[in-house]
């Protein structure tokens, strides 16, 4: 079993308790991370019937119930935990997942993955103090970081010297196979700028 993912007993009985009210035959549960690795990250679970799962998905066979894990998510969510929490409502089920918005990237890891993680950890920390933040848009081949400045960075006079100094000089330092960075944020707007 994949030691990325806990669920606990309570959440199994939940979870087996949903999936029985399904009457399919062979359903099973799907844990999915919608935009790994960004700030964006969301943890998602799903009802997954027989031939709904991804070729490409670990399957774990719990004792009550089989879950599916898509493997672009798998990497996200070490140290996630399912819970379920019984409350005189009936209860909540939570899933904690604290690695989904923060990959665990090493120099083997995906150009793409390397430069998020930096970004995530790095660089929007700084800028949110302005109400900015950027985000890989693309990679491109020539192994360009194509980035986009939201919040107080848009429009902001000191924007380009910002982006060439702190950014292209922290992601290059921190990945030096990167060959260059482009903005496609267009700094003409100044409507929410920051001064």
């Amino acid at each position: 079993m994949s030691d990325s993912i806990q669920i606990t007993d309570s959440a199994q009985d939940y979870l087996a308790e949903l999936l029985a009210k399904q009457n399919v035959e062979g359903i099973a549960v799907r844990i999915f991370i919608t935009q790994p690795g960004t700030p964006y990250a969301e943890t998602c679970l799903a009802y997954c019937r027989p031939g709904e799962e991804e070729p490409s998905d670990e399957r774990l066979e719990l004792e009550k119930i089989a879950v599916y894990l898509d493997s672009n998510s798998v990497p996200f969510l070490e140290e996630a935990v399912v819970d379920f929490n019984a409350d005189r409502m009936g209860g909540q089920l939570t899933i904690k997942a604290p690695n989904a918005k923060m990959p665990k990237v090493n120099a083997d890891s995906p150009l793409e993955d390397q430069v998020n993680y930096v970004l995530h950890s790095e660089i929007n920390p700084g800028l949110a103090a302005h109400g900015g933040e950027v985000r890989l848009v693309q990679l491109t081949e020539e192994q360009v970081a194509v980035l986009s400045f939201g919040g107080g960075c848009q429009g902001c006079a000191a924007v380009d010297i910002t982006l060439k100094d702190g950014v292209e000089k922290t992601l290059k330092e921190r990945i030096p196979e990167l060959s260059g960075i482009r903005d496609i944020t267009d700094h003409t707007d100044t409507t929410n700028a920051y001064y």
